[in-house]
C-alpha cells in the first residue's frame, strides 16, 4: 500500500449468477485499485464476497463504479474506508477445528464459545450443511501459555453434548 492509499472494505451479496467475480474485480482494477483480502462463497445459492482493497479513489468513487451490479435489484454493494492496521505478532500457534455432525442451532455458538474462553483468535471460518451434515472448520490461534489438551477436551465435551464430533489439530503450513 502506498502513502497515498485508503483502505477500503467492500462486500457484494445476494443472487448468484456467473460473472460477479470478473466484474467487480475488473471495475476495481479499472479505478486502480489493488485487492489485497477477500473471501468469495456461496451461501445456501447466495454469492457473497468480502474485499479489502487499496487504493487512491474515494469510498463514493468506488461505489459508483460498482452501482452497475445493482442495477437489477439482485446484489447489494456496500462500500467503507477502514483505518490500516498492522497485524499483532502472536506468540501462540495455529490449529485446525473441524466439527462434524447432525445440524442443530447452537454449534458454532457453543464451539467457538471454548476457544473464546481461553483467548483463542479465531483465524477463519466456514460452515457448511449438506443434508442432514453440518461441518464446521476452523483456523484459530491459540496462546502459548493455553493447555490445548483442556481446551480439546473442553470442545469435545460441548459437542458430544450436541450430538456432534470435534477435532482439534495443528495446522500445516500450507492450510494457512
Amino acid at each position: 500500500m502506498t502513502p497515498s492509499s485508503t483502505l477500503h472494505a467492500i462486500t457484494v451479496l445476494g443472487h448468484d449468477r456467473p460473472g460477479i467475480i470478473a466484474e467487480t474485480t475488473g471495475r476495481l482494477a479499472d479505478l486502480g485499485l489493488n485487492l489485497e483480502d477477500s473471501t468469495m462463497t456461496l451461501l445456501r445459492g447466495h454469492f457473497a464476497m468480502m474485499l479489502v482493497c487499496a487504493g487512491a479513489p474515494e469510498a463514493d468513487q468506488i461505489e459508483a463504479a460498482l452501482a452497475p451490479l445493482t442495477t437489477d435489484g439482485t446484489l447489494t454493494v456496500t462500500v467503507r474506508e477502514v483505518p490500516v492496521e498492522q497485524p499483532e505478532a502472536s506468540d501462540g500457534s495455529p490449529w485446525v477445528l473441524t466439527v462434524h455432525g447432525g445440524d442443530r442451532a447452537g454449534i458454532v455458538s457453543s464451539v467457538v464459545t471454548e476457544v473464546a474462553r481461553v483467548g483463542g483468535n479465531i483465524t477463519d471460518l466456514t460452515t457448511r450443511l449438506a443434508g442432514d451434515l453440518y461441518l464446521l472448520v476452523a483456523e484459530i490461534d491459540l496462546p502459548a501459555s493455553v493447555d490445548v489438551s483442556a481446551v480439546e477436551a473442553a470442545i469435545r465435551s460441548v459437542a458430544s453434548d450436541l450430538g456432534v464430533g470435534a477435532t482439534l489439530r495443528p495446522a500445516e503450513a500450507d492450510e494457512l
